[in-house]
């Protein structure tokens, strides 16, 4: 009866109602692929360009995992166990990249290593060479130039979780590894890189998710992948179920990359030895040790963010009268207005789910959680296609029956309006509210519910007087995260928004594809400067944490 009780308690219904509501998407994909509609072209793919799409696919996230993987561990190692000139200053500067999104860097370096770029007109002018037979330059709309970019832009999420996993390390168990004839290498490759293999893992699977939803710099550099096969099947080929049968596949790398990140931790763990540690203050670099390390940390943040920040302001500054009186403001509104939206409704499902899972922490309850952040793990042309099929046969059928009784039209309520567009930010960033309100809600004692609860209150009245107040920073940092990724989304954008209207992410695009670079960069450098805001929130985050690890005797939430 208990059991029943909690199943049926309103908590637990509406977790179950939007984890139903965020299964839509995936669901109608399979249904879609596996219906028979229109003409059959999925045996003309897989004849055809199929199979570049997954070697190219396969390619790009090798690719991206081996450079995130090294650079992000690379500089955590650096910055965490060594002190050289400008430390400091390279442990949140790292970070910076994490602002800029991956079209816009592929758009500015095309502009400046083009044959028709500075960068090789330079070359030319002082070498004397007069045409492209006369020397050899890397050719940056290519396989390899989208992998390189992507890793620039998307290490820092290997180097947060690495960071963390060597700060937690004791230097206790490196110097016990000393001792027994490891050099700081053997050291690290031994005993520091096993210890934080989970975290790797994890920051590694979520640059690859990220690279899988690109498709700004795939289409910019002419790589066909499977996110660019699954646009052109669908709006140049105009054929539904052929999008959907890519979309399978899509969400089949997908799953494979989750499946490989549990296998990776399965039946293994990872603890320090012994219960008391020394946190690890790092040993001196001097000369060119010192200089390599100030070189190895430098490269990352200079070409991830210093170079396209300032190809983008200059552009910025000579388009600056035009862009002002053009329409950029009302693209800048819109996407404001959008990804607020979104940010308050992610961030009121996103605590409700986790509320929920505070009040019954049964498995159910975990699972429904889980399954509501699966949207974070679905990529944007995948959630679009997802969404739109059941979208237009609702607003199909509502049509068909309002002309039926009523005489009137009610057009495309749900697929032609923004709602559609917000209800893929919400069901895309989701996950990041609901770990965000976990995160905070487990750091408040539960013996404060049970104080309250003795006193009178509801659950809702709980959670309105004791724990809003309590994990609002944590609420805040969540909102933030979704408004700024619902800013920079750009897949799901140009599938989902209604005719006339832009945000500032496909206006950018838009021009950045048509080789228009100058008037991409105001609103480019709009985008970079609003993703700086979770940049500098992680930053005084990780301080924060830094400082508490300092002071014994004292909690975080205290």
């Amino acid at each position: 009866m208990i059991r029943l009780r909690s199943v049926a308690s309103p908590w637990t219904l509406g977790s179950a109602l939007i984890a139903s509501i965020v299964a839509v998407a995936p669901l109608s994909v399979l249904v879609l692929a596996l219906t028979p509609e229109g003409e059959a072209i999925w045996g003309h793919l897989a004849s055809t360009v199929l199979p570049g799409y997954l070697i190219n696919t396969a390619l790009l996230l090798l690719g991206v995992g081996l450079g995130t993987l090294v650079i992000g561990t690379g500089c955590a190692w650096l910055v965490t166990l060594y002190r050289f000139p400008g430390r400091r200053l390279f442990e949140w500067a790292l970070l910076l990249p994490l602002a800029v999104p991956a079209f816009i860097l592929g758009f500015t370096y095309t502009e400046l290593l083009d044959y028709a770029g500075p960068v090789q007109a330079t070359l030319r002018a002082l070498a004397g060479w007069s045409s492209p037979r006369d020397y050899w330059f890397p050719e940056v709309r290519s396989l390899g130039g989208a992998i390189l970019l992507m890793s620039l832009v998307l290490y820092p999420y290997v180097y947060l979780l690495a960071r963390a996993a060597f700060l937690e390390q004791s230097l206790c168990t490196l110097e016990v590894s000393r001792t027994l004839g490891c050099t700081p290498l053997a050291a690290f490759f031994r005993v520091a890189l096993p210890l934080a293999r989970p975290s790797l893992v994890v920051g590694v699977a979520l640059a690859l998710m990220e690279a899988l939803n690109d498709y700004g710099t795939v289409k910019l550099f002419n790589v066909h992948t499977l996110t660019s096969g699954l646009y052109n099947v669908w709006l140049i080929m105009g054929n539904r179920q052929g999008a959907a049968q890519i979309a399978c596949v899509l969400l089949t790398f997908v799953v494979a990359l989750i499946i490989a990140e549990r296998l990776a931790r399965a039946k293994r763990a990872y603890h320090g030895a012994g219960g008391r540690s020394r946190p690890i203050e790092g040993r001196p670099l001097n000369g060119l040790a010192g200089g390599a390390a100030l070189i190895a940390c430098a490269l990352p943040v200079v070409l991830g963010f210093g170079v396209p920040a300032a190809v983008l302001l200059r552009n910025t500054l000579v388009r600056l009268p035009e862009a002002i009186d053009g329409p950029l403001l009302g693209y800048a509104r819109a996407s404001l207005t959008l990804s607020t939206l979104a940010a308050a409704i992610a961030l009121a499902l996103g605590l409700f789910l986790a509320y929920a899972g505070r009040l019954d922490p049964s498995p159910l309850t975990r699972w429904l959680g889980r399954l509501s952040g699966l949207g974070y793990a679905l990529p944007g042309t995948v959630l679009a296609i997802g969404l739109l099929v059941p979208f237009g046969a609702f607003d199909n059928a509502l049509d068909g029956w309002m002309r039926a009784h009523f005489g009137l039209s009610t057009g495309l309520l749900l697929s032609g309006s923004l709602f559609a567009l917000v209800f893929a930010y919400v069901v895309r960033f989701l996950a990041l509210s609901f770990g965000a309100a976990e995160s905070g809600l487990a750091r408040v004692r539960p013996s404060l519910d049970s104080a309250a609860r003795s006193l009178g209150c509801r659950p809702a009245q709980v959670l309105a007087r004791v724990h809003l107040p309590l994990i609002k920073g944590s609420l805040l940092t969540a909102a933030l995260l979704v408004f700024v990724d619902s800013m920079k989304e750009l897949p799901a954008s140009l599938l989902l928004r209604p005719f006339n209207v832009e945000t500032l992410a496909t206006h950018v695009f838009q021009f950045a594809s048509s080789e228009q670079i100058e008037r991409a960069a105001p609103g480019a450098l709009a985008i970079v400067v609003t993703g700086l805001i979770p940049v500098i929130v992680l930053s005084r985050a990780i301080a924060q944490a830094r400082s508490w690890r300092g002071t014994p005797g004292e909690t975080p939430s205290q």
